[in-house]
Parts: structure tokens; C-alpha cells; sequence
């Protein structure tokens, strides 16, 4: 008969518990208040890591089992050794026996009390590695370090809050689609929603492979000047926002994607949340609002379903100003006045888009050979059918990308684009990845279907009877 065992800690179980308990009567039986607080909140602090580290102990104890074999998945694995490891918790580090196991076979081996409890990354237990991706997600590793240090629970290292979003995007890619969509049909679209409004656009981040060296003399032999931050690549950014009947904002899902051809991830990710979104909710009016980026508009005009299309009002303005600048001198007094008044023209005006042609084209013909007029002309003639401007403000309906434009500074910018740092498609992509679920109000939800792809099921082998049982 084969014997299914808990295994044993490597500690006193009951010393920190007793610790704590003396610690408390002690203090139940003083008559004066403590001399410093300073130094009294610490240690209650530390007695209480060490009670909660060391109770988790003896429950995770309990999920390791000692037999000569298991079965996980179906499979049949052999038990090669018995040994101490330790695991990190949100207290700090904690050690427990543990056994490992290898098929027939050969190749890797596993250990049950990681599979059954759901260890992330062998190591980690749910909590504590939930924590240190937020972190992550937030600061860098180096002042997450810093960070959990100062909090004096679980205490990882800089190399270690590195590692960890690397091997958790793994998990998280490769069931990508399935994840969201499961995302999708646990929100609800708040129902005094009337307006989905999607935008996409893209920044420009620094990339260790981004052929920083190569790009300006390319362009040289090209025969084109060189221009904008060598090494760098666009980073796309996607959001959909929902407003009420008064045009206000009720909520936004963000998501970016690191360099890539065309988009194309991105692009899919955002077609299945306004397909996922309309079929919630059909009765939606959707919005599309981009600049002028024609890979922009080709997509949304001709992928996503039927919508408003809108140029984002402030480069308008700024293609608008660049013509005027040309014409009167940028920051003259009638290049002021005359941008003021075609800017409140175009907003307000039923026929604005109409009257700030008229207005180009009299520049242009005044001064033919400025470029600069001749491209904003060109700019507003084939983006008029997106600047009615005045009748979205009636209706209530976005009419700038402010919205995904503050996505790219506060989800890319104000993570990846630090004095210092460069970046690798992986690395970049797994900050990304959790920073959006963060502002999305989704990482909690995500966390669980996250850690659910460590756990995997283990049984004892037929005609093996267990004397105690996983509890």
C-alpha cells in the first residue's frame, strides 16, 4: 500500500505564532503606552509577517505528496527526488519539502505541490506574484525592489521583478484571444452607454533592435534627409471608450502592442472588442476618431463596421496653423488672429470644414509655391467628410483622440520611454500587456484566469490508496 503524504516544514511550527501571542499578552497586560511608536510598529509588523509566513507554511505543506508515482494529466511520472526549496510569498520567503517527478521518458521534471497549489513560475505563490507584476507594471524593477523592501514583507530582487512579466506574458500569448473574449462576456457595457468611440494611433518608443546605427545613413543613400529619434519604433495604441447622452466618458479599455507590421496584432484585438462589444449591445452608435495617418483610416473605415468617422479636431488645428504660419508668420499678430478665428469657425460653423477650404485656397493662390498651404489644402480636402465638427458638438459625440493620445503617454510613454531605456519586442511587450489590463480595470479579473494556467491536475495511479488527503 503506497502512502500519500504531507511533507514537513523546515521550521518550528508553532515558534512565531508563540511569538507573537507573548508579544500581544504583553503588551494587553501594560498600563503605559509604548516609548516610541517608531520602533514598536515595525516589530508588530514583523511578528505578524512571521505568524502569517508561518501558517501559509503548514498550508502549503499540505499540497505536496510523497509516492513512488503520480499521474498528471492522464500521464504517469516516477518520483526522482525529494528535496527543500523555497517559494515567495506576499510575507517573504518560505521553505517546505517537496518531491519531484519525471515520466519514463525522460525530459523535465515536476513537482505536484507546485501544480496543485498553483505556483507561478515554480516559485511564486498567486498573491505574491499578483503583487509584484502590478508593480512592475507601474515602476521599474529596480524601484520595485526598492518598493517591496521598504514595505518589509516578501523581498524579491531587481533581476527577479525583471524576469517575472517575461514568463507570465507566455502564459498570457498563448491564450491571448480566449482570455479577452472571456474578459468581454464578464463586463457589462454600462447601460446608460449611447456611444462607442474607437481610436488608434501609435508612439514612438526606443528599441534595442531598432538599427539605430543603420536608419540614418540608410536614408542618406536613399537620397532622403534623415529626421526623427534613430532607434526608434512606433509602439501602436488602441482604446475604446463608451460616453452617455451628455458626451461624458463612462469608460475606457486601453491595449497596445509593441512594433509590428501593419499592426496587425492590434488591429485584430481591436476589431474583436467593438465586434464583442456590439453584439452586447447593438443599439451603440459607433465613432471611429483617428489623425490623419491614412494606415489609420484604411483600417478603420474599411474593417470595423459601419461609424462616424472623425478627424481629431487639434490636427486639424495644427495643419490649419501651419498653413496660416506660412502665410502671415507663425506667432504674428494675424496669424493669431486669423487661426483664432478659423479654429472657431471650423468647430462651431454647420459649414466650417467648407469655409476653412475657401479660406486655404485663397492663401494658396495668394502664395503657390508655399508646400506647407498646398499640404494642408490637400489635408482637408480629403478628410472634409470628417470635420463636421459643429454637428458632433450638438449631438454629444467625441470629436478629438484625446482619449487614445492620452493612452500613449500615460500606458507607453511614462513607462517604456525613460531616461536610459531601450527595449526589446518581449520585454516591452509584457510591461504593455499588464500596464493595460491596470488602466483597463481588468487585472484582477485577468490575474484569475492567469493563474489558473499554472494549475494542472494530478492523481494518484490506480490501486493507490491515500492515508491523508490534499485539504
Amino acid at each position: 500500500m503506497q502512502a500519500w503524504q504531507t511533507c514537513d516544514l523546515l521550521s518550528n511550527d508553532t515558534q512565531a505564532m508563540d511569538q507573537l501571542q507573548d508579544f500581544l499578552r504583553q503588551r494587553r497586560e501594560a498600563h503605559e503606552p509604548v516609548e516610541d511608536l517608531n520602533t514598536f510598529a515595525p516589530e508588530l509588523h514583523r511578528l505578524f509577517v512571521a505568524a502569517e509566513r508561518e501558517a501559509l507554511s503548514h498550508e502549503l505543506s499540505r499540497f505536496d505528496l510523497d509516492v513512488p508515482a503520480v499521474e498528471i494529466d492522464g500521464e504517469r511520472y516516477h518520483r526522482v527526488l525529494r528535496c527543500a526549496t523555497t517559494s515567495t510569498r506576499a510575507v517573504g520567503p518560505v521553505r517546505v519539502t517537496r518531491s519531484l517527478y519525471r515520466p519514463p521518458q525522460g525530459g523535465r521534471a515536476v513537482c505536484p505541490l507546485e501544480l496543485h497549489a498553483g505556483l507561478i513560475e515554480g516559485s511564486w505563490t498567486p498573491l505574491a506574484a499578483q503583487q509584484a507584476t502590478w508593480g512592475v507594471a507601474h515602476v521599474t524593477p529596480q524601484e520595485g525592489e526598492a518598493l517591496f523592501g521598504l514595505l518589509g514583507n516578501m523581498t524579491p530582487s531587481q533581476s527577479t521583478l525583471d524576469r517575472l512579466p517575461k514568463a507570465l506574458h507566455v502564459h498570457w500569448e498563448a491564450q491571448r484571444p480566449r482570455f479577452e473574449a472571456t474578459l468581454r462576456h464578464q463586463e457589462e457595457i454600462p447601460s446608460e452607454a449611447v456611444t462607442l468611440a474607437v481610436s488608434l494611433d501609435g508612439v514612438m518608443a526606443p528599441m534595442k533592435d531598432g538599427q539605430r546605427h543603420a536608419k540614418r545613413p540608410q536614408a542618406r543613400t536613399q537620397g532622403k534627409a534623415p529626421s526623427g529619434p534613430a532607434g526608434y519604433q512606433e509602439v501602436g495604441g488602441a482604446t475604446v471608450s463608451y460616453y452617455d447622452r451628455s458626451g461624458e466618458r463612462l469608460c475606457t479599455r486601453r491595449m497596445a502592442r509593441m512594433p509590428e507590421s501593419n499592426k496587425a496584432t492590434l488591429k485584430r484585438q481591436l476589431t474583436a472588442a467593438v465586434m464583442g462589444a456590439l453584439i452586447q449591445r447593438p443599439d451603440v452608435r459607433v465613432v471611429k476618431v483617428a489623425d490623419g495617418a491614412p494606415d489609420h483610416w484604411s483600417y478603420l473605415g474599411e474593417t470595423l463596421p459601419f461609424g462616424i468617422e472623425v478627424l481629431d479636431f487639434y490636427h486639424a488645428t495644427e495643419h490649419l496653423g501651419a498653413a496660416l504660419g506660412a502665410a502671415y508668420g507663425a506667432g504674428t499678430p494675424p496669424y493669431q488672429a486669423r487661426l483664432e478665428t478659423l479654429r472657431a469657425v471650423l468647430r462651431d460653423d454647420p459649414q466650417g470644414v467648407e469655409k476653412v477650404l475657401g479660406a486655404l485656397s485663397r492663401l494658396r493662390t495668394r502664395d503657390p509655391r508655399r508646400q506647407v498651404i498646398h499640404k494642408a489644402l490637400m489635408y482637408f480636402r480629403e478628410h472634409r467628410h470628417r470635420m463636421r465638427d459643429a454637428d458632433l458638438r450638438a449631438h454629444n459625440l467625441p470629436m478629438g483622440s484625446g482619449v487614445v493620445e492620452a493612452a500613449g503617454k500615460t500606458l507607453v510613454s511614462q513607462r517604456l520611454k525613460r531616461s536610459g531605456m531601450r527595449w526589446r519586442t518581449a520585454g516591452g511587450q509584457a510591461i504593455l500587456t499588464f500596464r493595460a489590463l491596470c488602466q483597463s480595470m481588468r487585472f484582477e479579473r485577468a490575474w484569475s484566469l492567469l493563474g489558473e494556467t499554472y494549475k494542472r491536475s494530478v492523481t494518484l495511479p490506480r490501486k493507490v490508496i491515500a492515508l491523508s488527503k490534499w485539504r
